[in-house]
C-alpha cells in the first residue's frame, strides 16, 4: 500500500485521538488507559513546541497513525536530545511505514542540531522494542515496575540511538 507522510494539521485532531485511543484502551503502546479527546493533538504540537509532527495517511486520506519528536528536556544544554514517538495502526505495520517515518524524523533531527533519539516503551510492548532494536536503538534505562495497565506491572524501557 501507498502512503503518504505529512505535516499534522488540526484537521486531523480527531484522527489522532482516535489512533491514540486505541492504543490507550487496547494494548500496553500507550502508557494511559483513559481515552484522550480531540484537544489531543494541540497537547501534542505543545510539547513538540519546534519539532515536527507528521501524521501518516493512505491514499483515500484516512489517517492511519502519528509520528513525532519532542524535547527530552527544557534545559538548553539538552537540546541536542528528543524523545520519539510514533504510533501506527496494526493493519499497516510490518510494511516499512514505521522505517519510513523513523528516516524522515531522523533527518529533521538532524537538520535541527540533534544527534540523539530516545525512545520509551512498555516492557509489555514487544512490538515497539522489536522495532526500536530493529533500527539501531539500544537500552539505555529501565525504571521498574513504575507502571500498571490491565492489571499487570510494567516497567518503562528507556532506548537510545546516535543518528
Amino acid at each position: 500500500m501507498e502512503y503518504r507522510i505529512r505535516i499534522a494539521q488540526d484537521s486531523d485532531a480527531e484522527s489522532l485521538a482516535g489512533i491514540f485511543n486505541h492504543f490507550a484502551q487496547n494494548t500496553f503502546a500507550a502508557y494511559p488507559s483513559l481515552p484522550v479527546d480531540a484537544g489531543f493533538l494541540h497537547r501534542l504540537q505543545s510539547l513538540a513546541g519546534r519539532l515536527p509532527l507528521y501524521v501518516a495517511e493512505i491514499p483515500n486520506g484516512q489517517v492511519i497513525g502519528f509520528a513525532g519528536l519532542r524535547p527530552v528536556h527544557l534545559a538548553d544544554t539538552l537540546s541536542r536530545s528528543a524523545e520519539v514517538t510514533i504510533f501506527i495502526l496494526s493493519e499497516h505495520t510490518r510494511h516499512g511505514l514505521g522505517g519510513q517515518v523513523l528516516s524522515r524524523l531522523e533527518q529533521d533531527a538532524k537538520t535541527l542540531g540533534i544527534d540523539t533519539i530516545i525512545g520509551g516503551a512498555s516492557s509489555l510492548n514487544q512490538p515497539s522494542l522489536e522495532f526500536q532494536k530493529k533500527h539501531g536503538f539500544e537500552e539505555c534505562g529501565r525504571f521498574r515496575r513504575v507502571g500498571q495497565k490491565f492489571g499487570r506491572d510494567f516497567d518503562i524501557i528507556w532506548m537510545q540511538k546516535f543518528i
